[in-house]
Order: structure tokens, then sequence, then C-alpha cells
């Protein structure tokens, strides 16, 4: 009795590895469904480390879609790490759109890093960015701040390879500035925003991208600062500080120039004391050689006496 409970046991075992390496259940249901696919790929799934059921489950919801899938792409698809339910809903969804996309683009576009169910959603229904604010100023001087909104659609045929939404934003974004700065007033901004659209999206932003833009169409725009009368003040503060530098030269060079003039003035004065110094002196050695008399020396003294009395009376009165 226990011999046959132990060959009971091994059997049930048995049967459940074999069921699990000879996936019996999956065979009978994609039979049933329309799905041609042997026992036997599914067993080298098995072996190729491939789960069935995802390629089972993949083709049965295909097929039930009116798709013609192959087991062995979505098997090499699982095998490159992509996800393959994600392409098969992808590949019915654009089937159901009328939208052009066979299953290399969509698994080339699933390898890529991309979502490609959401950007078949997306062609159907396009999607709105909004753009962060943008500021620009006019040709008089006044800064404007704008905001947008951009309609988009995915280009399915440019998501491998194709830049994404940072792009489509930067190339929009320097489209508004350069609308904007490209006006001669401000005011003719305010009062036909719709004109930075138009010349906008005459510029194709969306070549090279992974998305259409449909429309752009600006939400908001607030006035800013004064940048030119700002430019102006900068200016004139410039002007004003290179003038007192300027001034401040001239002052220091005027300066230098009576410095040295009282210094020449100073060493004349020094020579003349020195000379005046030497001249009693020279009467001196005068008296001793006989060169002068006492009567030429009092004649000297009256006429420094007379002239000290003129310089006297030439003096203004305090």
């Amino acid at each position: 009795m226990t011999l046959f409970l132990v060959w009971i046991g091994i059997s049930i075992v048995g049967l459940i590895i074999l069921l699990w390496f000879i996936p019996i259940t999956l065979w009978f249901q994609a039979l049933i469904s329309g799905v041609k696919i042997s026992l036997i790929q599914l067993v080298l799934m098995r072996w190729r480390k491939v789960p069935p059921g995802t390629i089972v489950m993949a083709m049965v919801t295909g097929t039930k879609a009116g798709l013609e899938l192959n087991p062995n792409e979505l098997e090499a698809h699982f095998l490159a790490k992509g996800n393959v339910p994600k392409v098969v809903n992808a590949l019915i969804s654009a089937d159901k759109a009328n939208i052009a996309l066979n299953f290399k683009m969509a698994a080339a576009i699933d390898l890529a890093g991309r979502d490609v169910f959401e950007a078949v959603q997306m062609s159907v229904n396009p999607k709105v960015i909004n753009t962060p604010p943008v500021t620009a100023v006019a040709k008089d001087g006044i800064q404007l701040i704008a905001k947008a909104r951009v309609t988009v659609r995915a280009n399915i045929k440019q998501l491998v390879g194709g830049a994404g939404e940072e792009t489509v934003l930067a190339r929009v974004g320097e489209g508004i500035v350069s609308s904007i700065g490209s006006a001669e007033s401000h005011k003719s901004v305010l009062e036909n925003p719709d004109s930075i659209s138009k010349v906008v999206l005459m510029k194709g932003l969306d070549a090279g991208t992974a998305f259409e833009i449909l429309s752009i169409d600006i939400a908001d725009i607030d006035i800013g600062r004064n940048i030119g009368a700002v430019l102006q003040m900068d200016q004139a503060n410039a002007d004003k500080n290179i003038a007192q530098a300027r001034a401040e030269e001239k002052r220091a060079m005027a300066v230098a120039l009576e410095q040295e003039m009282k210094a020449k003035a100073q060493e004349a004065r020094a020579k003349v004391i020195e000379a005046e110094a030497q001249i009693p002196l020279a009467m001196a050695e005068a008296f001793r050689s006989g060169n002068m008399g006492i009567m030429d020396y009092y004649k000297f003294r009256n006429i420094q006496a007379d002239t000290e009395m003129r310089e006297n009376i030439a003096k203004p009165q305090k």
C-alpha cells in the first residue's frame, strides 16, 4: 500500500513536470482560437526561456483582432528585451485607426525606448503641450512674457531617431522670441497675438522630430519690465562714472602741476636767498680790493631804502 502511494505521488509530480515542459493547455487554447502554432514550438520556447503564455496570448489577441502575426517574430522581440503585449496592442490600435504600422516598425519603436502604444494613441488623439513662460523684448524695449499651447500629433515614421518634446518646446520658444523681437512695438503684439502663432508655424519647427505640430496658440501674454529704459539708465550711469573719472583725473593732474610749480618757486626763492646771502661777502671783498668806496656803499643803501619805500606805498591798504 505504501509503495502504491509512492508511485502515485511520483506519477503526479512527473505529470506536472511533463505538463510544464509540454504546455498542452496553451496549445489547445491556441488551437481553438485559430492560432497556428505547434506543440513542439511551445516546448522549444521553454528551453529558450521564453514564456509560452506571453506569446500565445499575444497571438490569440492579434488573431482575434484580424492581424497576422508570426510567433517567431514575437519570440525574437521578447528575446531582444521588447514588450510583446504592448507592441501587439499598438498594432491593433493602429489597424483600427487606419494607421500604417507593421510589426517591424512597431518593434523598432519599442526597442528604441519609446512607448509605441502611447504613440499610436497620440496619433489618434493629439496631445497639448504647455510651454514654460517665454521672455522676449520688442523693438521699443518693452519686455513681454508669453505662454503658448502646442498641439502635436505623433509622427510614427519619425519615432525612431526623432527628437522629443524638449526639442519641440525649445524650437517654439525660439520662434516666439524671434517673432516678438522683430515687432516694432509691444502694442502690436498685444493687439494681434495670433501673428506670433502664424510666424512660428511657418518655420517648420517639427522637422526632424517625432511629432507633427498641428497648432500653436498663445495662451497668455504679460508685460514685463521696460528693458529699454533700464538700459538707457545703465548707460547714463556708466557715462556719468566715466565723466567723473576723467574729471578726477584732470583734477589730479592740475594738483600735481600746482605742486610742481610750487616746488619750482620754492627752489627759485632758495636760489635768490642763497644769492642774497652772497651780497655782503661780495661787498666786503669789494671793500678789501678797493673796487668799492664808502660813498658807493651809501648810494647803494639809499637806493635800497628808496625801493623799500616804493614797495610799501604800492601795497594796498588793509
